[in-house]
């Protein structure tokens, strides 16, 4: 019901014998808004300085298997409240220093809709904010291995484009062709200040390794693949195709050199769609993408792609539990940084020494 006819039912009650007793409650019937509502309106939006988005969690927030958002829960969130937001996936946490994260979901669409309706919340403000795309990864063993954690220095979206099957072209070509009209939704050349401040700062972060991620190594002839885990920059890739495989792995590079982005060096679902919702709304100088690298993209030249997509007990690459704590160590040595200096950074990155 609207307001007028609210206030056309008041006037007969209050040309009543109760005129005197019920003229305040017609004034405030007619003329001003209920106290919760005065409250509610009253309540300043959160002032974003970081949030963090995972796409997905294992179980509760804490106390349980570590999913992509536990480590960060535990770390920053533990006595905050949950924020409902209409539209997205899960709620948002904030705490004091202005560091609000959330799960989005899985997949493009997924994890897009859950940003686009919580950047568009007046219940947060986001104007000089910082994004940490976190999540876990599969990586090509010539570029990388379990444990390691990558910032993002461009986002592809590996779908946009046509493809055909291999026997349909030329033999040993690219069975790939980008869309024309698509170019500014492809690809995202994230801004490399940002990505080189937060690289120097975390390069020597000590990361956790695992005998099982070892051993696993040690199947790949790749000098990458069989290196301790470490912090380094490149192209993530980003797909809902759970791509697989060599063959698929060289189109993901292939995508990469085409549209002149870094080497590619995680495969993701979620970063540049994620991107293209912050590019319409608040820009993308301050996103940053993180991502853990869990699997291979690619079995060893040992295994079938299929082999390596199912396998038996005790042949999968272990690491996991060690590589989202990576992630979270990694990713909060920025967050910290920014939070301890915000006067330095709420305008933009300041200059490094």
């Amino acid at each position: 019901m609207s307001r007028a006819p609210l206030r056309s039912l008041a006037r007969p009650l209050c040309a009543s014998a109760l005129l005197l007793a019920l003229l305040s409650g017609c004034a405030s019937t007619g003329s001003q808004p209920p106290r919760t509502a005065q409250v509610a309106q009253a309540a300043p939006p959160v002032q974003v300085k970081v949030f963090v988005a995972a796409m997905f969690e294992i179980g509760a927030n804490t106390g349980d298997r570590a999913g992509e958002f536990q480590h960060w829960y535990e770390r920053y969130f533990r006595d905050a409240q949950p924020i409902q937001v209409p539209g997205a996936l899960g709620p948002v946490f904030c705490n004091a220093d202005g560091v609000c994260g959330s799960v989005l979901g899985m997949g493009k669409v997924n994890a897009s809709a859950s940003i686009q309706a919580i950047v568009l919340n007046p219940q947060f403000n986001f104007d000089q904010a910082y994004y940490v795309i976190s999540g876990v990864a599969g990586t090509p063993p010539s570029r990388g291995t379990i444990g390691d954690v990558t910032w993002g220095s461009w986002l592809v979206d590996y779908d946009l484009g046509h493809r055909w099957a291999p026997e349909e072209g030329q033999a040993g070509a690219p069975v790939f062709m980008p869309r024309k009209g698509y170019e500014d939704y492809r690809r995202f050349a994230l801004n490399p200040a940002l990505t080189q401040a937060a690289y120097a700062m975390t390069r020597a972060v000590p990361l956790q390794d695992s005998e099982s991620a070892q051993r696993y190594r040690m199947r790949y002839p790749d000098a990458a693949a069989r290196q301790a885990p470490s912090v380094h920059v490149g192209t993530h890739m980003t797909g809902d195709t759970f791509f697989h495989g060599p063959g698929l792995s060289r189109e993901a590079q292939y995508i990469a050199k085409l549209y002149g982005a870094d080497d590619y060096v995680a495969t993701e679902m979620e970063a540049a769609a994620i991107a293209l919702v912050l590019q319409r709304s608040h820009g993308t100088d301050r996103i940053l993408s993180l991502r853990g690298s869990v699997n291979f993209d690619q079995g060893n030249p040992q295994e079938t792609t299929q082999a390596h997509l199912d396998p038996k007990p005790g042949e999968t690459a272990g690491g996991f539990a060690e590589t989202v704590a990576n992630v979270a160590a990694v990713g909060g040595v920025f967050v910290d940084t920014v939070v301890k200096n915000w006067p330095q950074w709420k305008d933009g990155v300041p200059a490094q020494r």
